[in-house]
């Protein structure tokens, strides 16, 4: 929390920080895909025009603006969606679901329904989805290798995220990229050393090389080179 000005006594993982094209970028998602998960979309049917609702409830809605918390979130539901194909009616039954019967306000933040397949996860998520066996062993796989990249405090809520860079997202993929809400106001940084990727793309643009910013920096090539990819992540 900060200590002191005008946001003392704030969470910084609650504050709205990202914009949905900036968020999009960092959890390599459409940034038409994760408006409609944030503000809802409205969509022509034979029946009439009907509304997509929002799963995820941004931090400010006037811009709308996403939370450090906001982006783990989608993180989550992107491993959902896209790596295992899990149906959006389905995972929107589920945070109904975990809402009313089980009290919990945000599914997709709730570590102890969604990492390492713990029991919670397989009683109630996994069935309530109408998995089979074989496709929640499947499921706990996706979420192990997704999981592994949110580190989580004693209350068991993420405090930093180390997002995906480049198409490997297996559980051996590295991860030299970090978002910290507490750390560069929670832009992206090379977790070694803290440094922003923004600055250090600014400085290959500026016509450094990835030897120069390797040396001035103390980290690898290959970090320099997944903080551009970060960056420039479409």
């Amino acid at each position: 929390m900060y200590r002191s000005g005008p946001l003392a006594g704030q969470d910084p993982r609650e504050l709205p920080a990202y914009g949905i094209a900036e968020a999009a970028r960092y959890v390599r998602l459409p940034a038409a895909t994760l408006r409609s998960w944030i503000v809802g979309r409205g969509y022509r049917t034979a029946a009439g025009r009907q509304r997509f609702q929002p799963l995820i409830r941004p931090a400010d809605r006037k811009g709308p603006t996403l939370s450090f918390l906001n982006l783990v979130e989608a993180h989550v539901l992107r491993a959902l969606r896209r790596e295992h194909g899990i149906q959006i009616r389905d995972v929107r039954a589920a945070i109904q679901y975990a809402e009313r019967e089980l009290g919990i306000e945000r599914l997709l933040l709730h570590r102890k329904l969604l990492a390492n397949g713990k029991e919670l996860f397989l009683e109630h998520y996994g069935e309530l989805l109408s998995l089979s066996r074989s496709d929640q062993i499947a499921l706990k796989r996706v979420f192990e290798d997704h999981l592994a990249r949110v580190e989580w405090d004693t209350g068991l809520f993420p405090i930093r995220l180390y997002p995906f860079t480049g198409e490997d997202h297996g559980r051996r993929a590295t991860r030299p990229i970090a978002v910290d809400a507490a750390i560069a106001f929670g832009r992206p940084i090379v977790a070694s050393v803290g440094v922003t990727t923004q600055a250090i793309a600014d400085r290959i643009d500026a016509g450094e090389s990835v030897e120069e910013l390797s040396a001035d920096y103390g980290i690898t090539p290959e970090e320099v080179e997944e903080a551009i990819l970060l960056e420039r992540a479409a």
